[in-house]
């Protein structure tokens, strides 16, 4: 009996470690696989390394292959980042388009008789008053009309992400009026009166701000009443870029 013992203690694997090595070996090749296959985006290596994996840790992989093999060029990642801010870009500029169609439905008698103008830029959508439609020659007060008609642009705005900018502008009268120095205190009243009355109506404050353009940036010459009129507004830009 020793001796059969002795024979079956000197016949016992020794080398069971090696299995143990060999998962960890495997397990570290997968890991370093992962690491390089990451640095560039592969659909179809992703899919091959995906189908690698579960056959590897359990041969999940192997029940979904397909017969059919779908070669996929790999791209950057950078090249794919451009895409999709091209394609934000893209979707931005339509919704500033819906939006400036329906400012010049809503305000189409006033833009029919040159009181406003709905224009599209690359920087959003402008919508420009005649300061003759808002407010009393050299006040900041806003008219009980004006009021009605900047609620009605409120109200659309006020769902709308973009960030809002308003900018008051004049001629270059100096102003003979003691409630302002000069321009350029009305016209940043004038443009701070109508952010508060976007507030006052659901435009979040934080999207909102007023510029006093003062007589800078005149669209028409300032050496007749008619172009003075014109350079006499309030211009709202729906900035691009929202969000997107």
């Amino acid at each position: 009996m020793a001796r059969r013992k002795k024979y079956e203690q000197d016949n016992e694997n020794h080398e069971r470690w090696l299995i143990s090595y060999a998962d960890f070996i495997t397990l570290l090749f997968a890991f370093f696989v992962v690491m390089y296959a990451v640095s560039v985006v592969n659909i179809g290596k992703y899919t091959v390394l995906s189908e690698a994996l579960g056959d590897a840790f359990g041969g999940r992989g192997a029940a979904n292959k397909s017969n059919t093999m779908v070669e996929v060029e790999a791209l950057p990642l950078s090249a794919i980042l451009a895409h999709k801010r091209a394609e934000a870009a893209k979707r931005d500029r339509e919704r500033l388009e819906l939006l400036a169609r329906k400012l010049d439905s809503i305000l189409k008698p006033l833009v029919n008789n040159g009181k406003m103008r709905v224009t599209q830029t690359a920087r959003g959508v402008t919508l420009e008053i005649n300061a003759s439609a808002l407010f009393d020659e050299g006040d900041a007060t806003l008219t009980p009309t004006a009021q009605e008609t900047l609620r009605t642009v409120a109200g659309l705005l006020k769902d709308d992400p973009h960030g809002i900018e308003v900018e008051g502008f004049t001629d270059n009268t100096p102003i003979g009026n003691p409630a302002f120095a000069s321009n350029w205190e009305l016209s940043a009243v004038r443009a701070t009166t109508v952010v508060r009355l976007f507030a006052a109506n659901g435009v979040a404050e934080a999207r909102l701000a007023a510029v006093g353009r003062g007589a800078n940036r005149p669209i028409a010459s300032n050496d007749d009443p008619v172009g003075r009129a014109r350079n006499r507004r309030v211009a709202v830009t729906i900035l691009s870029g929202a969000g997107t």
